[in-house]
């Protein structure tokens, strides 16, 4: 390991870790879903980004859900460009473990999507998920319009008093908002205000090469409320 002492906050963006301008040689198409998982993306779908602990779960949670067409583990969140795995770890890049979600907007709609994310992981934990702690496993959404936007922080809300109501603490999720178009990819195009860097391709769909494999998810068991604003 590069440091042995994991941070409960972000560093201080001058004190992360250089990275480098190579991108993730990131080619093929995703073994579950049969669709390349690199832009461009199907006419007409829409996409946003994920992070609730370690991403080989996480990322499974939503292949396996109706609607979705294409996912990809990456990084997100933090100053490092193009980091790895390792560097991440470290959690001297302030990244997130992060979830690429493209999906039908016909099929499935965002507000599902937000339901899915909030039941799948306990986002009360603050830098960890489970037996995974440190910055990297932080609960976020990283969303590229200001519909997606609006409805992730009015989702916030309404499963923050469901929890409460459960006796559960606060919700820690952090809710930016990453844009959409140039950028979204870690410089596979170029601006952007929050990219995201394709993990290895070890990474991606690991649940999939390694059925059997870690995922440390730990579920509140308490139902998200569907609708933007509930009084």
């Amino acid at each position: 390991m590069l440091f042995s002492k994991k941070p409960d906050a972000l560093i201080d963006p001058s004190e992360t870790l250089e990275g480098r301008d190579t991108l993730m040689p990131i080619h093929g198409v995703h073994p579950v879903l049969a669709r390349p998982i690199v832009p461009p993306f199907p006419e007409g779908s829409q996409h946003a980004f994920f992070a609730m602990g370690c991403f080989w779960g996480a990322e499974r949670t939503f292949w396996q859900t109706p609607g979705v067409l294409v996912t990809a583990v990456g990084y997100q969140g933090g100053e490092t460009p193009n980091p790895t795995y390792r560097e991440v770890c470290s959690d001297r890049t302030n990244h997130a473990e992060a979830v690429l979600v493209v999906w039908d907007p016909e099929q499935v709609t965002f507000e599902q999507l937000l339901r899915t994310f909030w039941e799948g992981h306990d986002p009360t934990q603050g830098m960890r998920q489970g037996n995974d702690i440190g910055t990297s496993y932080r609960s976020a959404i990283y969303t590229t319009t200001p519909e997606q936007q609006e409805q992730a922080e009015a989702s916030r809300v309404n499963y923050g008093k469901a929890l409460k109501d459960a006796g559960h603490g606060d919700i820690t999720t952090e809710i930016r908002f990453a844009g959409d178009g140039p950028g979204a990819f870690g410089g596979a195009l170029t601006g952007g205000q929050i990219p995201f860097f394709y993990a290895e391709p070890d990474h991606q769909a690991y649940l999939h090469k390694v059925p059997n494999g870690y995922c440390g998810h730990g579920e509140t068991g308490v139902s998200c409320p569907i609708g933007l604003v509930q009084a």
